[in-house]
């Protein structure tokens, strides 16, 4: 599929498995981010919505504005953090190259890159919207 050409009708029906859509509140800052620090892609990017890809898994990014009949729009917090529970976890990430980067591009590094027990090395990095990003490579 073509990211950067697809309708929305098209790509919606496209879509299987697990889906993950983020809402933020400014749709390119957070594209810029994940660029920058984690070399995802940004496709069809709006101030309203984009598609984004990381290596072959894409989720969405929508504004807050294109929930306005949402019922989830009315429990965001008004300040971050917004993601606060949830990991997205970036297996194929050099956590060390994501935290050089990230403080940059606007991030806040919660935690370093650190060897752990369950096999990984990790870091936590959180965007200025609240998500908390988790690169890792296997030890």
């Amino acid at each position: 599929m073509d990211y950067d050409t697809v309708g929305a009708q098209a790509f919606g029906a496209r879509l299987r498995g697990i889906g993950l859509n983020l809402l933020v509140r400014d749709v390119l800052a957070q594209v810029a981010f994940l660029e920058r620090v984690f070399d995802m892609r940004g496709h069809q990017a709006t101030q309203d919505f984009a598609i984004v890809a990381y290596g072959d898994q894409v989720f969405q990014i929508h504004s807050d504005g294109t929930y306005h009949s949402n019922p989830l729009l009315t429990l965001l917090p008004e300040t971050p953090p917004r993601g606060a529970g949830i990991e997205i976890r970036l297996y194929e990430s050099d956590p060390e190259a994501a935290c050089a980067r990230a403080e940059d591009a606007g991030g806040t590094i919660l935690q370093p890159p650190a060897d752990k027990p369950h096999g990984l090395r990790e870091a936590y990095i959180l965007c200025r919207n609240g998500y908390a990003w988790v690169p890792s490579r296997p030890l």
